[in-house]
């Protein structure tokens, strides 16, 4: 079984991650922002640094994901994601134009071929304002000259994004704006529930509130 987990920037996506992973026996796949070179003079200028940005994460989740997941599938063991190879090209679209974009996309699609397709992804929705409340209290030092616009239009984006089919992998939406998965652990329940639900894994009960 292979989950990810997707949401913006601040959703809580790594947090689910990590408290999920005894209760479904799983490796977790953590993302890694912390390496990129560019990312702090991104959030600073960027037009000026989105290219540089944008391919350095493509090609450090593209060797992550292409090792560990088949790695770990082949092994029979479950498998938890704080993020997807597929989405990386939201920010793309975002931040990069013209003939720049167009590369990118070249070589997503040429990548994104050898990369396997989770079994369900869970998308953790929630307000611009309580992204950015959950930004400022975790308080990442290059995350400090993060921008409400900019997290309101990729709040959008998504959005979008996972409003249409994606990727042939079934999308559990949960409204994450009044939940707290560290200190309510009914509200983790509640999603595990969902999660049960939708793959079908007892046991689950039905109809939980949190849509």
């Amino acid at each position: 079984m292979y989950i990810a987990i997707e949401g913006v920037i601040g959703v809580g996506k790594t947090t689910l991650a990590r408290m999920l992973q005894n209760t479904f026996d799983a490796e977790v796949l953590l993302e890694v922002f912390e390496e990129n070179p560019f990312l702090s003079d991104f959030y600073g200028d960027r037009a000026r640094y989105a290219f540089q940005t944008q391919i350095f994460f493509l090609l450090s989740r593209y060797h992550q994901q292409n090792s560990k997941v088949p790695q770990a599938l082949a092994a029979g063991k479950n498998l938890i994601a704080d993020y997807t190879f597929a989405k990386d090209s939201l920010f793309a679209r975002i931040n990069i134009k013209g003939d720049e974009l167009d590369m990118y996309y070249r070589v997503h699609e040429a990548l994104g071929e050898k990369i396997p397709k989770p079994d369900l992804l869970v998308y953790l929705q929630a307000s611009t304002e309580t992204l950015m409340q959950r930004i400022a209290f975790r308080d990442r030092p290059y995350e400090r000259q993060m921008e409400r616009d900019y997290i309101h239009e990729l709040n959008m984006a998504y959005e979008d994004f996972f409003s249409r089919p994606f990727d042939h992998t079934p999308v559990l939406k949960i409204d994450s704006n009044e939940l707290n998965i560290i200190q309510n652990m009914e509200h983790l329940k509640l999603i595990e529930n969902r999660i049960r639900e939708t793959l079908g894994l007892t046991p689950f009960q039905q109809s939980l509130p949190l849509e």
